[in-house]
């Protein structure tokens, strides 16, 4: 009996099927949004923050198959940038390091061979990491699920993988880690003649947490770029109030109504032209330092006096008293210490009368309200040359009181009258 063929016309419905399906196996998964997927954590806010802020997120955005390596707010440094420069690297290329470009479920961290396994990161596609130092290798940790290392052959930095937080299947698999993990070789990828990167100290103190109204101020005044600049020679010290010190000022101040330039030398006089780690202030030989407003001004002028008191480094403007409270930063070239109180200058605030020591007590000083910063060449005037004279007057040697040269103007009209009738009646008299 003849085998009876299907009309061709119902074998191209299920060709267009099986080619269908063949497509959607082999299809790549799409992208997914990840800062959306970590929103619904809000243990690692901070590390979607960092994530957020930097040039990675945009570059994970056309990327699918990943394992994000994300660090807990309590197993984040308290200045992720500062723990970054730290080891000379810039902090975007450690969130690229926590970016595995292989998607790895729990399942598969449990099957890992004994020597591990090497997982490329983004930070490889960079093209800075020298040889395969740009991967992580990945090996099995008895009870954890895993811990993540450089792959370099001396020892460096690594984190145990703490579990897993989510998953969106066969795209994006997220792994809590105990800390920050920076590649090695940074040295040997950095040329030895570059000089290294400033220090971005608006960017430490945003990350501190604590000096949100500092950084803010800093970023909007400009005086940045001339902070980084100081870093190239003897360094910096940097003295930043916390939001609680701004919050503490009086009403009088004034500090957020004066003019931007002055906003500028009031920033300036929280900073130091050397770099001063804390073991050298609570032993500094000359307590009255120059600071960075002092160069835009007259020597002498917007000077720190620093002393030990109490245990701790005391700072006084003449107007306010302060304390280092914590360090912030301390890396060569740069310090950075939290106060206890905005450093207001003698030369933009005084006290008003009966205050004290009374903080409420201190009010801009009228001048300081418009007048721009002194320049750095002109002199002092004097108080003479500052005001001028009302009217007309006599040398001061032989200028008298006033009750003396009226007595003297009217002696001398009298002897002129008697001279003219001497003169007229002189001739009769002959």
């Amino acid at each position: 009996m003849r085998r009876q063929i299907p009309p061709v016309s119902c074998l191209v419905p299920i060709a267009v099927a099986f080619a269908l399906l063949a497509a959607a196996s082999a299809a790549s998964p799409a992208p997914v949004n990840v800062t959306a997927v970590l929103s619904a954590f809000p243990d690692l806010n901070d590390f979607t923050r960092l994530l957020a802020s930097s040039p990675v997120l945009a570059e994970l955005a056309g990327r699918s198959s990943l394992t994000l390596l994300a660090v807990p707010n309590g197993n984040l440094p308290q200045s992720p940038s500062a723990f970054a420069a730290a080891s000379g690297a810039d902090l975007a290329d450690v969130l690229r390091y926590h970016v595995l470009l292989e998607y790895l479920a729990p399942a598969d961290l449990r099957r890992l061979p004994a020597s591990g396994k090497l997982v490329t990161t983004l930070f490889q596609t960079t093209g800075r990491a020298p040889a395969d130092l740009g991967a992580v290798n990945v090996t099995a940790a008895g009870a954890s699920l895993a811990v993540v290392r450089s792959p370099a052959p001396f020892p460096g930095s690594n984190a145990t993988v703490l579990g897993a937080i989510t998953a969106v299947p066969y795209n994006l698999s997220v792994l809590a880690v105990n800390g920050l993990i920076v590649p090695s070789g940074f040295d040997l990828a950095a040329s030895e003649s570059r000089p290294p990167a400033a220090v971005n100290i608006t960017r430490v103190l945003a990350d501190a947490r604590a000096f949100n109204v500092a950084a803010s101020m800093l970023e909007a005044s400009g005086v940045a770029a001339e902070f980084e600049d100081d870093e190239r020679g003897a360094g910096i010290t940097v003295f930043a109030p916390t939001d609680d010190a701004f919050a503490g000022l009086p009403a009088g101040d004034r500090l957020q109504s004066l003019p931007a330039d002055r906003k500028a030398v009031v920033l300036r006089f929280h900073v130091l032209h050397s770099y001063y780690p804390l073991g050298s202030l609570e032993s500094i030989v000359n307590p009255v330092q120059p600071t960075l407003a002092t160069e835009f001004s007259n020597a002498g002028r917007f000077t720190l006096n620093i002393t030990r008191a109490n245990g701790s480094v005391a700072i006084d403007t003449g107007v306010v008293q302060a304390t280092i409270t914590r360090t912030v930063f301390d890396q060569n070239p740069v310090a950075v210490f939290a106060v206890s109180k905005v450093l207001l200058p003698k030369e933009m605030f005084t006290r008003t009368g009966g205050g004290g020591d009374d903080d409420s007590s201190i009010v801009v000083a009228a001048a300081a309200a418009s007048s721009p910063p002194p320049a750095a060449t002109a002199p002092e005037a004097s108080e003479s040359a500052q005001t001028p004279p009302t009217k007309l007057s006599s040398p001061p040697a032989l200028r008298g009181g006033e009750h003396d040269y009226d007595t003297a103007s009217a002696q001398g009209i009298g002897i002129g009258w008697w001279c003219i009738a001497l003169v007229y009646l002189l001739p009769h008299l002959v």
